[in-house]
């Protein structure tokens, strides 16, 4: 059978060019109030995903 590519993993994940895995951080869609502003600005920035959780992202994107 065809391997289908997981569309929410899609969306909420990014392979670069080298083959690292982004994502965006958690926790800045709200309470924002109680943060700091060098916590929001920490979260804004994407991050590598770690390399035990990037095997399962590559096999829910087969052809990216």
């Amino acid at each position: 059978m065809k391997a289908k590519t997981r569309k929410i993993v899609a969306k909420r994940f990014k392979i670069t060019k080298s083959g690292k895995i982004l994502r965006r951080r958690q926790g800045l869609r709200h309470l924002k109030a109680s943060k700091s502003k060098s916590q929001k600005q920490r979260m804004k920035n994407v991050v590598e995903v770690n390399s035990s959780f990037s095997s399962k992202i590559r096999k829910m994107l087969p052809y990216v």
